[in-house]
């Protein structure tokens, strides 16, 4: 008897089918819990609270520990911030910075300043540790030093981010980081219709800081929104 001579053909691999990836929206509950995960102590929570009296917006707590996190993580010892507030965004960003680190604010509106002055004592950081300028940014702008900033941060009018973007370029060091608060323009960033000057700025802010070969962006889609790049 002998064996059969047949031969079973080889076994082909199993073909996966994959579907597209399709883009992954953040539920609302996982927005919440971001925001909550951020604990803001009663000096923050007087800031705030502070803000919304005076009418004005500030980093939500989520985007402030953003902040807090690039600052720590840069090991940042000099800092700009464009929009002085009560002092919200100020006091996350000196709780990531260095110990001798200063963060130079600027605000156009002097009352503002005197209330983010107090919180900034309140949470325990000393005046040496702050420098208040009172004025238009882009007025300010030009008078600070090339090159020597660890941190750059923008929650200023809408229409003027593109100008802030390029003067950080100036201002900050290679490794540096630009961090602008509102890059998701209210929700509006994607919709056509939107065709308001702030929206289009923001787009246009965008699409710069994207295109461009001296930054290295990313869009973190906490609070408001921030765009983040650092320079090469």
């Amino acid at each position: 008897m002998y064996a059969s001579s047949a031969r079973t053909s080889p076994s082909r691999p199993e073909v996966v089918i994959v579907p597209p990836l399709r883009p992954q929206t953040t539920q609302p509950a996982a927005l919440a819990f971001a925001e909550a995960y951020a604990n803001e102590d009663i000096v923050l929570q007087t800031a705030r609270s502070l803000t919304h009296e005076l009418g004005l917006d500030s980093v939500s707590p989520a985007a402030g520990s953003v902040l807090r996190l690039l600052a720590a993580a840069g090991n940042a010892k000099a800092v700009v911030e464009i929009g002085t507030g009560t002092g919200v965004s100020g006091v996350w960003l000196l709780r990531g910075m260095r110990t001798d680190g200063v963060l130079t604010t600027i605000d156009v509106e002097n009352e503002h300043q005197r209330i983010a002055r107090r919180i900034f004592l309140e949470a325990g950081f000393a005046s040496s540790r702050t420098r208040i300028i009172t004025g238009r940014a882009l007025d300010v702008l030009p008078r600070l030093a090339d090159g020597v900033y660890d941190l750059v941060f923008v929650d200023a009018d809408a229409t003027e981010f593109t100008a802030c973007a390029e003067a950080a370029l100036r201002l900050l060091r290679p490794g540096g980081v630009l961090a602008i608060n509102g890059a998701l323009a209210n929700g509006r960033i994607s919709d056509p219709a939107a065709r308001d000057v702030g929206t289009l700025t923001i787009r246009e802010t965008v699409r710069v800081v994207r295109e461009s070969e001296e930054w290295i962006p990313a869009i973190i889609p906490s609070g408001a929104g921030l765009l983040a790049a650092v320079k090469r």
